[in-house]
């Protein structure tokens, strides 16, 4: 198999793996290395979601209620991947200390594919942060829906990348065979920063609204990958997901930002 042909089907692979979007199934699928096409995938999911709710605005409805459409939309193209480990990693860090087997317990809990109150409370506030958010943006939308989807899997990346995975046999553990260090971020890295600045220098986002972005989008994700890093040790797939949520979440409030 050629590299281009490789790259293909890892690229198809992280579409079927990280979205819903249907895919004849005979098609060659490979999954091993689809960590490193996860900021891509974020693209595509952000173009849906952007020209969808364009559609929705010249339809006329408004800014608020379309925004709660593209926000269930999100989750609808993930299947809830990725809130579903908002809602585990919230029950797993509810968990107090318990005779210095915290970490250990709080693991066992996010294992447990019932969801908890604290799990519960948790989407709930990530939803309403998302919809209030997106509803205070009125400009750019596009690109804004793009360029979160994107910063929120980088995020993911470095998390991978940056540090230890927590589980063995844990679903997310081919994730860090394909990042096995932060130089297998940096090119998606380079591909964020380089679309943004071109976003920029062609006038399809304001310079203040781009350069927000890109250092929110820094920030951000070293932040929440570290807070996950701080309470457990290291990372599971659970905070995989959060992590992308939650960056997600906490750029599009900084986005509404004046500046």
């Amino acid at each position: 198999m050629t590299l281009l042909a490789q790259a293909w089907a890892s690229w198809l692979g992280a579409i079927i793996f990280y979205t819903c979007l249907p895919l004849p199934q005979h098609w060659h699928m490979e999954f091993r290395c689809i960590a490193r096409w996860a900021p891509w995938v974020g693209a595509l999911i952000g173009l849906i979601l952007g020209l969808s709710d364009g559609w929705l605005g010249l339809g006329g409805m408004p800014l608020l209620v379309r925004s709660a459409l593209i926000v269930a939309m999100g989750l609808l193209l993930t299947g809830g991947l990725h809130a579903d480990g908002v809602a585990d990693s919230a029950d797993g860090l509810a968990v107090p200390d318990a005779s210095g087997q915290k970490t250990h317990r709080r693991l066992e809990v996010m294992a447990d594919s019932r969801m908890g109150a604290f799990g519960g409370m948790a989407v709930v506030v990530l939803i309403l942060l998302k919809v209030l958010a997106l509803g205070a943006i009125e400009d750019y939308r596009l690109f804004v829906l793009v360029g979160v989807s994107m910063w929120g899997r980088w995020a993911q990346q470095w998390a991978i990348a940056r540090y230890p995975y927590l589980k063995k046999d844990g679903k997310g553990a081919f994730h860090k065979a394909a990042l096995p260090t932060l130089g297998h971020t940096v090119p998606c890295l380079l591909g964020l920063l380089g679309i943004q600045t071109l976003w920029m220098a062609l006038g399809w986002i304001s310079l203040p609204l781009g350069l927000l972005m890109i250092a929110g989008g820094v920030v951000l994700s070293l932040l929440t990958s570290a807070y996950f890093n701080w309470q457990l040790g290291g990372h599971t797939g659970d905070t995989y997901g959060a992590v992308v949520e939650w960056t997600e979440a906490l750029l599009l409030c900084a986005l509404t930002i004046r500046p």
